[in-house]
């Protein structure tokens, strides 16, 4: 009983965590929100605004939860997955600051490219090192960003870079 209730306990911290990042980042990209992004030339699949904040909450869930099962784990590559876990969350911060705050679609592209590794890795490393319950929680995180990697890579294509 004592380690489910750290568990949960441990999710909701890394939850929060990544509510707090997504929350920080959503107030750094406000202006280019309103300002720039209506601008660019969009992929005919790029969801209504809404979607993308439903979609993001949920997947803050999943990778929140997967932070607390990883780190309540008794595998011993814990600490290399937690390093992953850290390293996908920083780059998922620095593509909104890229894309959105600095306005630079080939930034962004670049750096969703390296959150797109570091995501398969993650999943990758826990699926074989365990927890396994961590890696499947970033499944839908890897079907995210890879389509959120196409509408970045289309509106460099039919926008320019930003610079």
């Amino acid at each position: 009983m004592k380690r489910t209730g750290k568990r949960i306990w441990m999710s909701v911290f890394f939850t929060l965590l990544c509510f707090v990042v997504g929350g920080l980042s959503s107030w750094l990209q406000g202006s280019a929100l309103a300002e720039w992004y209506p601008q660019m030339e969009k992929s005919p699949l790029t969801p209504p605004g809404m979607a993308f904040a439903v979609a993001w909450s949920l997947l803050y869930v999943c990778i929140g939860i997967s932070g607390g099962v990883l780190a309540t784990s008794e595998s011993p590559e814990r600490h290399r997955a937690m390093r992953l876990w850290t390293a996908q969350l920083v780059f998922n911060f620095g593509w909104s600051v890229l894309f959105f705050t600095l306005r630079n679609p080939l930034l962004g592209l670049l750096d969703i490219v390296v959150l797109d590794l570091l995501v398969v890795l993650y999943l990758v490393h826990t699926l074989r090192h365990g927890p396994r319950l961590a890696g499947w929680l970033f499944v839908p995180y890897l079907v995210w960003i890879l389509f959120a990697t196409y509408l970045n890579g289309y509106i460099l294509a039919a926008n320019g870079t930003g610079f």
